[in-house]
């Protein structure tokens, strides 16, 4: 089965509104991919501050202003020990 473009558009509408929590999510993964950028940058260049960002992912997370998820803070602990 194959669609035209209007027929996508149609179905697209019909569907729900994405959950609040989503396109929230969605809105600050750029300002978050920053934060964690900017860690593994500063780690990278230091090595004392890697061992102390280690230590305490919640406390270096809230402190960039990132909220501390269970996700958030194993991608950023897989970036600093590779």
């Amino acid at each position: 089965m194959t669609y035209d473009e209007e027929q996508i558009a149609r179905l697209l509408r019909s569907l729900p509104p994405a959950p609040e929590a989503w396109v929230e999510a969605a809105n600050s993964l750029p300002s978050v991919r920053r934060e964690l950028d900017t860690l593994v940058e500063q780690a990278e260049r230091d090595a004392a501050y890697r061992v102390q960002l280690l230590a305490d992912l919640d406390a270096a997370l809230r402190t960039a202003g990132v909220e501390p998820r269970p996700e958030v803070i194993e991608h950023l602990r897989r970036r600093l020990e590779a």
